[in-house]
């Protein structure tokens, strides 16, 4: 019996180290629950937000190209887009393929978000089509249930609404690759476009804008319950153009289908008011997205309408450059505008004859006579008296051989020759048969025909370098001052001699664009120089016969 009272206090211990242990233990466990709950409560509660709660990126609306007058040339449109969010699909390639019993996948479609995928975060939405019909959305939305991860977004596409007016100027935007990517996150958004050619791309980051956001509240499988929040970003910056579009639309009416070009530019300003380039492309055919074979045959038709010849076709400028050659014989001093060189139909150099285009000859030719006339003989003498070398410093200074700095990608700078050109190039010297060709505007020489124009201008306006541009700026306020240009450094004599040759050219009964360019307007007249552009030298069967017609000669 002495037992029980010392097996009642061994009990009555463990009872009480058993009581304080479970005390302990609720003590703990009450602990824990009120730091998580009080201390570190706002921790959690942000933590469960996020997972109840998505913010996303807001694509900005692209600002707006427009013509001096206001005229729209690409604004936007609304867009309705499908998205997949990988990290709320149970099954990427099942949501595919239920997707594609809803609205037309193409293997290319799947290979482009799958793509994406991979090198986006999982919690980024992915594009999986756009411009989406109300057919098709309806059909998506009553299929929500079995398509997790998937949303649908309203944004805005690219639209330009004159078509293939204009596009080699406005260019247009394409899908975002992968070697644009440069950490901006406005660059993740499903569907977001950037400038690709043109003035798109010349101003991309100013057309863009500054991103929003927007905060929607989803379950458990993504899908958006509601918007909760929304910050507007900015919109892109509006870019006025100095084109006319009216006078752009008779341009290219007039060139229709041709492989062709045209320039027009203010002489005081540099202001371009037509840069019209044929045969065209519609810009929104890339903004939806061009496949294969649409591409393919845009870039494989021999007319090449990617091509903007305007700035990039570059052809031998022909009896244009002769202007050049005159200015430079004049500023020289090697030839005064009265000095008359005989035209017998051609002139001989060594043992080689080089042709006028008039087979029977000029006759005796001055400057004015011989612009006029487009004398070939007679300026084959003046560069042969003048040489390359002064004949290529003066083409340069009215901007041939050099990129004037327009505002678009893609512009070529030609080619003037001079003899270290030759030498570096080919290892060889000048010869002088080569100043010959080089007088008519042939042979290694090499212009576009916006170079051509500014040289016009130049010789127009007699003053300055003006150079040639795109953007109006804002509020029509962006006008160069003449003054703002540097000089030509050309005597205003001899300008003036170049311009009554260029006057007789449109003018004079036998000018070579007497019967095509007189202006039925009372007090305004038209000057300017015929010139036949090869991609190569002129034979001398060809100048038997007559130079051949413009639209006989292929564009290169």
């Amino acid at each position: 019996m002495h037992g029980d009272p010392d097996r009642a206090r061994v009990l009555t211990r463990r009872v009480v180290v058993l009581g304080l242990g479970q005390m302990g233990l609720f003590g703990a466990l009450i602990a824990r629950l009120y730091y998580l709950q009080v201390i570190d409560g706002d921790r959690y509660t942000l933590l469960s937000d996020e997972n109840r709660f998505n913010t996303r990126l807001l694509a900005p609306p692209r600002g707006r190209i427009l013509d001096r007058f206001d005229v729209p040339l690409a604004i936007n449109t609304p867009n309705f887009v499908v998205q997949v969010v990988l990290e709320k699909a149970e099954n990427l390639e099942r949501t595919l393929e239920s997707l594609s019993r809803l609205i037309p996948l193409s293997d290319h479609d799947r290979q482009r978000i799958r793509r994406d995928v991979e090198r986006r975060r999982s919690f980024v939405p992915v594009m999986v089509r756009e411009n989406l019909t109300w057919e098709e959305m309806a059909h998506i939305q009553v299929n929500f249930p079995d398509l997790a991860g998937v949303m649908i977004e309203q944004g805005l596409t690219r639209f330009y609404p004159l078509q293939d007016l204009g596009a080699h100027v406005l260019g247009y935007v394409a899908a975002v690759a992968e070697e644009d990517q440069t950490g901006d996150r406005l660059l993740e958004v499903p569907g977001f476009r950037i400038g690709r050619a043109g003035i798109e791309r010349t101003y991309d980051l100013a057309l863009r804008g500054q991103g929003g956001t927007y905060t929607v509240e989803v379950n458990v499988v993504g899908r958006v319950i509601k918007e909760v929040d929304r910050r507007e970003g900015e919109p892109g910056n509006d870019v006025h153009l100095t084109l006319d579009i009216r006078l752009q639309r008779f341009a290219a009416g007039r060139l229709g289908e041709e492989s062709a070009a045209v320039v027009v530019m203010n002489i005081l300003t540099g202001e371009v008011i037509v840069l019209a380039s044929t045969p065209s492309f519609d810009p929104n055919r890339f903004s939806r997205g061009l496949s294969t074979t649409e591409w393919k045959t845009l870039n494989s038709h021999p007319r090449l309408p990617l091509t903007n010849k305007a700035i990039a076709g570059q052809y031998a400028p022909g009896s244009t450059f002769k202007m050049m050659v005159a200015l430079a014989a004049l500023e020289s001093g090697v030839i005064t505008p009265e000095v008359r060189v005989y035209c017998p139909g051609h002139l001989s150099l060594g043992n080689t004859r080089f042709h006028c285009w008039k087979k029977g000859g000029h006759g005796s030719m001055d400057m004015v006579l011989g612009l006029q006339n487009s004398c070939d003989v007679y300026f084959y003498d003046v560069a042969r008296r003048v040489g390359i070398d002064r004949i290529a410093e003066m083409a340069r200074r009215f901007g041939l051989g050099t990129k004037l700095g327009l505002d678009l990608p893609g512009e070529r700078s030609g080619l003037v020759p001079d003899r270290k050109w030759k030498m570096k190039a080919f290892k060889e010297p000048w010869h002088p048969g080569e100043t010959l060709v080089a007088g008519i505007g042939q042979g290694f020489m090499l212009a576009t025909p916006l170079q051509l124009c500014t040289m016009a201008a130049r010789i127009a306006n007699g003053r300055v370098r003006v150079t040639p541009r795109l953007n109006l700026g804002p509020g029509q306020n962006g006008a160069q001052a003449p003054e703002s240009f540097e000089s030509l450094g050309v005597q205003p004599g001899n300008i003036a001699v170049v311009r009554r040759g260029m006057y007789a050219v449109s003018n004079v009964p036998g000018g070579t664009a007497y019967n095509s360019s007189r202006l039925d307007l009372s007090g305004v007249a038209m000057s300017g120089k015929t010139g036949t552009s090869q991609v190569r030298r002129i034979t001398l069967s060809e100048r038997a016969s007559g130079v051949k017609k413009n639209e006989d000669l292929p564009w290169e």
